[in-house]
């Protein structure tokens, strides 16, 4: 297991834009595809964005298409989660997952197969 460090949540209005951050502590992400996904009160953890360890390969969640992008800096040792036009719907804790993969062509769904996980960034979307 690796330690992940997430930042950026925050408190926005509706329409707003907030980017998540995640890094490696001690580490780089260059062999390791990502999952971010997001909890609120009372609902289940739901999957929003995932991305192959090349940086390449990237799914989204019906719910954020085309209002999020998650990326790979060119390090490979950050991955971001840019999130506009939020909506109240949007608010939960933000956590990212990685789980090694050296192939660099696919990425994961299925959060049982992440190995290591952030301890959350708080999202808030409220006017």
């Amino acid at each position: 297991q690796v330690h992940l460090v997430e930042s950026g949540g925050g408190l926005v209005q509706p329409g707003g834009s907030l980017r998540l951050s995640c890094a490696g502590s001690g580490f780089t992400l260059e062999y390791y595809a990502i999952g971010w996904y997001r909890q609120a009160p009372g609902k289940e953890r739901e999957g929003v964005a995932f991305i192959g360890s090349a940086g390449i390969s990237t799914f989204y969640a019906d719910s954020v298409k085309g209002r999020f992008t998650v990326s790979k800096t060119d390090a490979k040792d950050t991955v971001y989660l840019q999130m506009n036009s939020l909506k109240p719907e949007d608010t939960g804790v933000y956590y990212c997952a990685a789980r090694p993969d050296s192939s660099g062509l696919w990425y994961y769904t299925d959060a049982a197969g992440y190995e290591s996980w952030g301890q959350g960034t708080q999202v808030t979307v409220s006017s």
